[in-house]
C-alpha cells in the first residue's frame, strides 16, 4: 500500500502520510514522496494526518521532517500527527519550533481524522 496517499473521511479528502513502521531509508524517500504530492496543491487546500507509530529516524531524518514540515506551511489548511512515542515528541517539539507550525497529537488515527474535517 503506498505511504502517501489520499483518504476519504465523511466525505472530506484528507491526505494521509504513512511512516509507521518504517526505516530511516524509507521515511526520507516517504518525505520525498510526499513533497512531490503536497507541493503540487494549491496553497492552504491540504488536510493531512501523518502516522508515526513505530518509525525509526536518525538524524538525517530528522533534519529532513524540519526542512518538510516547514516548507509545506502554504499549502497546508490543517495537518495532525499521530503515533508519537516520548523520543518521538523531542523530535516534534523541534519540528514545530523550526517550522512554527502547530501540529496537534492524537493517540488514535480516527480522532485525528474526525479532528481534521472539522477545519
Amino acid at each position: 500500500m503506498k505511504r502517501v496517499r489520499f483518504i476519504v473521511h465523511s466525505w472530506r479528502q484528507i491526505l494521509l502520510l504513512d511512516f509507521s513502521h518504517c526505516s530511516t531509508n524509507e521515511a526520507i524517500n516517504i518525505i520525498d514522496e510526499a513533497i512531490e504530492v503536497i507541493r503540487s496543491q494549491p496553497e492552504s487546500s491540504l488536510l493531512i494526518v501523518t502516522d508515526v507509530t513505530g518509525a525509526k529516524y536518525d538524524l538525517k531524518v530528522i533534519e529532513k521532517f524540519k526542512e518538510f514540515t516547514s516548507g509545506n506551511k502554504p499549502y497546508v489548511r490543517a495537518s495532525a500527527v499521530v503515533g508519537l512515542d516520548e523520543l518521538q515528541k523531542v523530535v516534534y517539539n523541534a519540528a514545530t519550533l523550526f517550522s512554527k507550525r502547530t501540529l496537534p497529537l492524537f493517540d488514535d488515527i480516527e480522532k485525528a481524522k474526525d479532528w481534521l474535517i472539522e477545519k
